[in-house]
């Protein structure tokens, strides 16, 4: 066999996944040099079997084989579990003994891209791990093809469907659910959970579809959840449940069709799971609201604040012994009980179980929260090579000012009208603001405190119009 070589296109590998556009940054070449050199990493530290699914994307059936010979070719035997949700596949990790696993998955972007995800043994494969496989690739660095591996297809559905409902606790009150999975992977589980679960479920967008026909399948974005709260109004259902294009991620509407936002799912889950295990650490991202980790403290855990991304909270959870944590980006994730990855549709059952012992509305609920106004995420392009420097400048004049900053991920001001945040985005050239007050007036002090910095470090303000959100 000829000696292996391959480069990636420049943009595809980024601190939490790979990622690119198909047919111009990413091709079935590229899959199966990930599966030769994810492979060998797993092989070289003594591991024999892989696990692989896919999501629902027109271009994942021709990267899937590719990753698979890949793997293959390093002697590994792969478990091949098909079209599912990316939970699924970390289930199956668990289940069948894996020493790695990898996701075909482009998540919620457009059609046109795709990528994957990995998981090592039972931790998280990220940030210098995934730059190791551009090095191995370019390099050759690969193990020899001394014995051909093997694969089997297996079919976790009915597996990982009887774990999850084993921890429904709702009782046999009867719940009207609307369900939009979002035509993407995680669509035929979704049917299978609400044909078993106690209730009334209404499944819209259920069947897989490649292009994302009826909405993107991202539930952080309101646009994309105009069809569940529509829904929800018609069946008059108790909640609405999204999820993204690879089900790692959820977005809930109460039963008067408002948004309940990361950090508010975060709090109704966190009260529920401290009574069980009092003082437990809950770990949210530093976007999320002051009154997540000021409500959590009052419900008797530990609120820790921590760095955004995926992979960087499931670390730190492991870490912790964390019960549960979340992200504003709806990635949830429960050790309490289940395995500490996020998976959105354990969430959906752990979080029907609540609602159904509730005495209240889940409306009620969300409204009996401190009440703050924020603004959404804000987003503006700052240069690759300028954006950690600008967050520098930024914290080093705040900290001549002597102001209250905490710098877990970029910096958190706090002030007596409320916080501003401002990050560098890992993946992209971009920094990421927010600021959350308890008046309007407080609101435009910290808008025009987090201007002046920026402007300071020759940055333009970000555009507030149309910034305003009550949450």
């Amino acid at each position: 066999m000829t000696a292996f070589h391959h480069n990636f296109h420049s943009t595809v590998l980024r601190e939490y996944d790979i990622r690119g556009i198909i047919g111009e940054t990413l091709s079935p070449e590229d899959a199966f040099a990930i599966g030769r050199c994810f492979g060998s990493i797993v092989v070289r530290e003594g591991g024999k079997r892989a696990a692989v699914g896919y999501d629902g994307r027109l271009s994942s059936p021709d990267l899937e084989p590719q990753l698979v010979a890949g793997l293959r070719a390093c002697g590994l035997e792969v478990v091949r579990i098909g079209l599912v949700a990316t939970p699924m596949l970390y289930f199956a990790a668990y289940h069948t003994g894996a020493d790695g696993a990898v996701m075909v998955t482009g998540s919620h972007n457009p059609p046109n891209y795709n990528g994957f995800k990995m998981m090592k043994g039972k931790k998280p494969f990220f940030g210098k791990e995934i730059q190791e496989i551009g090095r191995m690739a370019a390099a050759g660095d690969v193990v020899p093809v001394s014995l051909e591996g093997s694969d089997r297809q297996i079919d976790v559905t009915e597996d990982y469907a009887k774990r999850v409902l084993q921890d429904y606790d709702g009782g046999e009150r009867r719940l009207k659910v609307v369900w939009d999975p979002g035509n993407g992977s995680a669509s035929e589980i979704t049917k299978v959970l609400a044909a078993r679960l106690p209730g009334e479920h209404f499944v819209i967008n259920g069947d897989v579809g490649g292009t994302f026909p009826n909405h993107k399948p991202d539930p952080t974005v309101a646009a994309n959840l105009v069809q569940l709260i529509d829904e929800v109004a018609r069946e008059g259902a108790d909640l609405g449940i999204a999820f993204d294009g690879d089900g790692d991620r959820i977005g809930v509407v109460d039963n008067e069709g408002h948004i309940l936002f990361g950090d508010q799912l975060l709090v109704v889950l966190a009260r529920d799971v401290l009574k069980s295990k009092p003082g437990g650490t809950i770990i949210a991202d530093v976007k999320a609201s002051q009154v997540l980790f000021d409500e959590v403290a009052r419900a008797g855990g530990n609120p820790l604040m921590w760095k955004t991304g995926h992979s960087l909270i499931k670390a730190k959870m492991a870490e912790t012994g964390s019960p549960l944590a979340g992200e504003m980006s709806g990635h949830i994730f429960f050790a309490d009980k289940w395995y500490g990855f996020d998976d959105a549709p354990y969430s959906a059952v752990r979080l029907l179980g609540i609602v159904a012992r509730m005495s209240e509305t889940l409306s009620e609920v969300r409204a009996a929260l401190p009440q703050v106004i924020n603004t959404p995420e804000l987003r503006f392009d700052c240069a690759e090579d300028r954006k950690f420097v600008v967050v520098r400048e930024v914290k080093d004049r705040l900290a001549a000012e002597g102001a209250k900053v905490q710098d877990v991920d970029g910096v958190r001001v706090l002030t007596d009208d409320g916080w501003w945040l401002l990050r560098a985005s890992n993946p992209q050239a971009v920094l990421v603001a927010r600021c959350e007050a308890t008046s309007e007036a407080g609101l435009e002090r910290l808008k025009q405190s987090l201007s002046r910095q920026l402007q300071a470090s020759g940055l333009a303000a970000p555009d507030f119009s149309g910034a305003n959100a009550g949450h």
